[in-house]
């Protein structure tokens, strides 16, 4: 059985993710975590007694994320009753990181769903965003973040972004496999062509990892490099009609390069097709 959280703040786009998650895993044995936290401001009052007040208040934040949940419950059920789905819900006085990497370990987590919101055009709302804020503070998990407004459809072509520049591990690579082999997909590896041709280190890699892919259908592209690896990306998407874009988020790697570009703020907020961030 596989254990899926739902981050969700009862937006719209979160029940969206939600949605995803569903039809996603609907052919197997899911238990669905919903997640709702909640920290409730400080009130800076010296007429404030902080041991009742202060509890007054976090006790009416709780009941409203409890109430929250069960509706957010209500709202799936109306859409999905697939029996072999089981769904628990989790609220939580805590930080939205924190509570995530503690119900990874706790529950044995092995996909975080979450929505992401679209584009707004500050650079501090997508750098303060719930979902790149869980990609930088997972990495032991899956993650995959769905657009806004994305209606489901099954991925048959996932493209798979790489410099070669890392030693890729079986563990990493191995969700990708396994997602590849249960739609019946293929994997399009993406080489951006930054030199000219690729160093020893780098054609070991290569070899590797379509050593890897191999009991998969699978095939290698070379893009051009131009203007920025965000744009390389978003062309290859289109051109190639990629239906789910998976990277692997390496300590000082290929994503977080692309982070500081920054990508994947720019993937995951303006691209219409799923992200999924493998962890190292």
């Amino acid at each position: 059985m596989k254990n899926i959280l739902l981050p969700t703040d009862f937006s719209k786009n979160s029940l969206n993710a939600a949605k995803f998650a569903i039809e996603f895993f609907k052919e197997e044995e899911c238990a669905f975590h919903l997640l709702n936290t909640y920290t409730p401001a400080i009130v800076h009052s010296r007429f404030m007694a902080a041991t009742i007040h202060g509890g007054l208040l976090e006790d009416n934040v709780r009941s409203e994320s409890e109430s929250g949940l069960e509706e957010f419950l209500n709202q799936i059920n109306t859409y999905y009753k697939y029996p072999q789905h089981s769904f628990n819900c989790v609220s939580s006085f805590n930080l939205l990181t924190e509570e995530i990497k503690e119900l990874v370990e706790a529950k044995d987590i092995d996909f975080i769903v979450t929505g992401t919101k679209g584009s707004s055009g500050f650079e501090e709302v997508f750098l303060g965003s719930n979902t790149v804020r869980i990609i930088k503070a997972v990495r032991t998990c899956p993650i995959l973040a769905v657009p806004e407004d994305f209606e489901y459809i099954k991925p048959v072509r996932i493209g798979f972004p790489t410099d070669f520049k890392r030693n890729f591990s079986v563990e990493v690579i191995k969700p990708l496999i396994q997602l590849t082999a249960k739609f019946g997909a293929t994997i399009n590896i993406m080489h951006i062509s930054e030199e000219e041709e690729l160093n020893k280190y780098q054609h070991s890699n290569k070899d590797i990892l379509l050593e890897y892919v191999s009991s998969v259908s699978h095939c290698l592209h070379s893009m051009p490099y131009f203007a920025s690896k965000s744009d390389v990306i978003e062309f290859f998407i289109k051109e190639f009609d990629i239906q789910l874009l998976a990277l692997v988020h390496y300590r000082h790697g290929f994503l977080e390069e692309l982070v500081k570009e920054p990508v994947v703020k720019r993937i995951a907020f303006h691209t219409p097709i799923p992200l999924l961030v493998l962890p190292d």
